[in-house]
């Protein structure tokens, strides 16, 4: 048995979750996401907890029922918390400015470069180089941080670039470092 896959997922107060079949609609305060379930798995609701269950003990079963249990706790996550990924723009005359929901960012480029918010996307500006990305979709938040580091990743000589919050890159030695 996956050791994550067996464990209920409890759902708290305010959020509502609907099976129909293969699909799984979970509502809450921050808004509603959709997930359909793969051929083998099996959902049931009682008691204010949802267990997960796979039928046989094939590879495809077994890596699934983990997955998908996984998933449908981030979905609970998201519409109760949310999610959110932080960004920090690193090098002399790049920043980035809030115009509408969009970014504008200086990158370094002969041009602005402007990052257009898809749906379910909110960014926060805070001074001129952080930038935060929040939603209720995980794997959303996670594109769209992504989308916007490869803008311009940091290199590794200076360090230049967009890299995530907390992020360490590893530096190298230029042609005098021997």
């Amino acid at each position: 048995m996956s050791r994550i896959g067996r464990l209920p997922i409890s759902v708290p107060a305010g959020v509502e979750v609907k099976i129909d079949g293969p699909l799984v609609s979970v509502k809450g305060p921050k808004g509603e996401l959709n997930h359909t379930v793969s051929a083998p798995i099996e959902l049931s609701q009682e008691d204010g907890a949802i267990t997960v269950t796979r039928p046989n003990d094939e590879r495809d079963s077994r890596s699934l029922h983990g997955l998908t249990r996984t998933l449908i706790q981030n979905m609970i996550t998201g519409v109760t918390d949310g999610y959110s990924k932080g960004l920090e723009i690193v090098g002399t005359g790049y920043r980035v400015q809030a115009k509408g929901q969009n970014l504008e960012f200086a990158l370094g480029y002969s041009h602005p470069v402007t990052f257009e918010a898809p749906a379910g996307i909110e960014f926060a500006v805070e001074g001129t180089n952080k930038v935060t990305v929040k939603g209720i979709d995980k794997q959303q938040v996670g594109h769209v941080a992504a989308k916007i580091r490869g803008l311009r990743a940091p290199e590794p000589y200076k360090g230049k670039g967009v890299r995530y919050a907390g992020e360490q890159i590893r530096r190298k030695a230029g042609k005098a470092g021997k």
